[in-house]
């Protein structure tokens, strides 16, 4: 099998992570080239890849490379996917794709008049407990879905920094949650009622933002979801998910690094779940990049697109709005974007 020649954009954490997985778990792909404007050119050299730039046009002016992974600034993604669509390369883009519905429009027809792939990173989509748990639910185990519960509690807050170019706790964080719901219940949101605070560092409040939230939805289908949210959990990072049925439910619980149980006279001990997102997920994030080579190669569909970005980002801003205004809001109204324009 031919390998697809990809470049990847950004080189943070997330786009290191990506590129590292390519390079060691993805056979379908050769990475030659990585561009970030503060690229550390001995990891790229470490991994063998043909060119290391600071400048995004060393890949997206190489005619030879055909797909490019996006993990750039949130702010930046949707110009980065009109601009590898122009150049004919597919794209793999990360979370959020913008923070408004415009742009990711505006990306959508772009790669569909170019007639290349673009898929999103909704990592729990290709999570084997996730997918487990969404074909228990699809072969009608647990009967009609009547709620759905998610939770997701990191380890630690990020830096102030950060959350002051995330686009809030929606956008950042609980939009995982939001894509979430609707892949496990295959029903879109309806309406949404969210609330929230600062409860774990002042800062965040400071900066506009908000560490803990609960956000209640209403399903098409009829079936309500909770999604409990923190920025901080003190034992580890928290992943829990139920879809309860007329018939039953289906759990996926924490994952620990080991399922060592220690039973004594003074209690049974589990290990902690994972320290973080890479480590939870990590079997996830190289299935859904070895489904954008297989979707590349047309032997498959993309595990999210950009309707997905889309219904997810529509979410995230109702949720602001009902944050903001104390009220449900029902997905269809104009909610604000975080530029103070508005979504439909």
């Amino acid at each position: 099998m031919k390998q697809i020649t990809v470049g990847v954009l950004g080189a943070g954490r997330i786009g290191r992570m990506h590129t590292e997985n390519l390079v060691h778990a993805v056979p379908e792909v050769r990475v030659k080239a990585v561009a970030s404007p503060h690229l550390d050119v001995g990891w790229a050299r470490s991994l063998g890849i043909q060119v290391a730039a600071n400048d995004n046009d060393a890949v997206l002016g190489d005619p030879e490379i055909e797909a490019v992974v996006i993990a750039a600034p949130s702010g930046l993604h949707c110009d980065l996917i009109r601009r590898a669509a122009a150049a004919g390369k597919h794209v793999f883009c990360e979370k959020p794709l913008a923070f408004e519905a415009e742009p990711i429009e505006a990306a959508r027809r772009a790669a569909e008049e170019a007639g290349v792939t673009l898929q999103v990173g909704f990592n729990r989509r290709s999570d084997p407990s996730l997918l487990d748990l969404a074909e228990a639910v699809r072969d009608g185990r647990i009967g009609e879905v009547q709620t759905l519960r998610v939770t997701n509690r990191d380890p630690q807050a990020p830096p102030v920094d950060f959350v002051k170019r995330s686009g809030g706790l929606f956008f950042d964080f609980v939009i995982h949650d939001l894509d979430t719901v609707r892949f496990l219940s295959a029903s879109e949101i309806v309406e949404i009622y969210a609330a929230g605070g600062g409860l774990i560092d002042p800062a965040i409040g400071d900066a506009g933002d908000i560490d803990t939230a609960v956000v209640t939805l209403r399903l098409a289908s009829g079936a309500l979801a909770v999604i409990d949210a923190s920025r901080q959990a003190v034992y580890g990072y928290d992943q829990r998910f139920e879809v309860f049925g007329s018939a039953g439910s289906v759990v996926v619980d924490n994952t620990r690094p080991s399922t060592r149980v220690l039973s004594t006279t003074g209690g049974v001990l589990a290990r902690t779940p994972h320290g973080g997102f890479v480590a939870r997920y990590h079997d996830a994030f190289i299935a859904e990049l070895r489904a954008f080579a297989a979707a590349v190669r047309g032997d498959r569909p993309v595990v999210a697109g950009a309707a997905d970005a889309l219904a997810a980002v529509r979410a995230a801003a109702a949720a602001r709005t009902s944050l903001a205004e104390g009220r449900p809001v029902r997905l269809g109204r104009a909610a604000p974007a975080a530029d103070g324009g508005t979504t439909s």
